[in-house]
């Protein structure tokens, strides 16, 4: 599940960027995208690792990272829906047998985009 910070952190930075490449006509289009509009963006992951962790990030952070805390687990095969992927920007983790920056964001949390693939 998305806190509402994680959904106001989120729609911030997305509608930043927006208007820093594309004007402000494309902010809309952003917004759209960043608030879980289901008939835009969200699909769905099955998951590929044996048993991998749902990780919350830390107050403050909009991606998680190795360290934070397990909120659940999901194991091989699980189907999760997704509609943002928060992206890691160089933080890197070895999850899954490879090496990666970007995490789905699920219900619950956040989950490695190694350990996923998209149907």
């Amino acid at each position: 599940m998305i806190t509402p910070h994680v959904k106001r952190t989120l729609l911030a930075t997305t509608l930043g960027l927006a208007v820093a490449v594309g004007g402000v006509a494309t902010a809309s289009t952003a917004q759209a995208a960043a608030t879980g509009d289901t008939k835009m963006s969200c699909s769905t992951v099955k998951i590929t690792g044996k048993k991998v962790a749902v990780r919350m990030p830390d107050r403050g952070d909009t991606v998680a990272d190795s360290n934070d805390r397990v909120t659940r687990y999901v194991y091989r095969g699980d189907k999760l829906k997704t509609c943002v992927i928060a992206q890691g920007y160089g933080r890197t983790y070895k999850k899954c047998g490879k090496v990666g920056y970007d995490w789905y964001i699920v219900r619950g949390g956040q989950v490695p985009i190694t350990c996923a693939k998209s149907l």
